[in-house]
């Protein structure tokens, strides 16, 4: 019995070891070389200080600014550490109310837009955290935002152009934008207070 309480007791000292030290060392320290950026979260700055990260999306509201998908997190939009989806169905009567209330919305910013209101825009991901939205999403914002900030329709048009990222290796996901870093180049090109 005591052999047996030993063998136990060192095997999960050494388990521990391997996977509770050695392995997590590894893995970040393999990240950290050939991720680092990555492996840091991926901050993004302005003026020197972090205003976010290319990987979780935030909450903007203001006309002059690109809006992102919406969130289903709570109870906060875009809190990180509640990541997860509405778990709403089509069917479900609450995510056809919530999709309408935002189609108005989108639609009252913006009264002049005829074009369909984009999917993505009315309804929230399965993370909650969408850094991204579609080019057919930021183009159909384009001249709500151009108006607010006074710009030519044309140079936020080549903005979104400019930031509209391709698939990954040239076959994985879609063409996507990133809306803060949109959003922050908007910011460079016009200071609107």
């Amino acid at each position: 019995m005591t052999s047996l309480l030993r063998q136990a007791l060192v095997l999960l000292a050494g388990f521990t070891v391997i996977t509770g030290v050695a392995y997590p060392l590894l893995v970040t320290g393999a990240a950290q070389a050939v991720f680092p950026r990555q492996a840091n979260g991926s901050i993004v700055e302005s003026g020197g200080k972090p205003v976010g990260s290319t990987l979780l999306g935030q909450s903007f509201t203001e006309p002059r600014y690109f809006w992102s998908r919406p969130s289903a997190t709570s109870p906060d939009p875009y809190n990180g550490t509640a990541s997860g989806g509405s778990n709403q169905g089509p069917t479900n009567p609450v995510l056809t109310d919530a999709a309408k209330k935002r189609i108005a919305a989108l639609q009252a910013a913006d009264p002049g837009n005829t074009a369909p209101v984009p999917v993505e825009l009315v309804t929230a991901s399965g993370s909650g955290l969408d850094p991204e939205i579609s080019p057919a999403a930021a183009r159909y914002q384009v001249a709500r935002v151009a108006r607010a900030r006074g710009l030519d329709p044309a140079a936020v048009q080549a903005l979104v152009e400019a930031h509209t990222q391709g698939r990954q290796l040239g076959v994985l996901g879609e063409p996507r934008v990133n809306v803060l870093a949109l959003n922050l180049a908007l910011d460079g090109s016009n200071r609107v207070p």
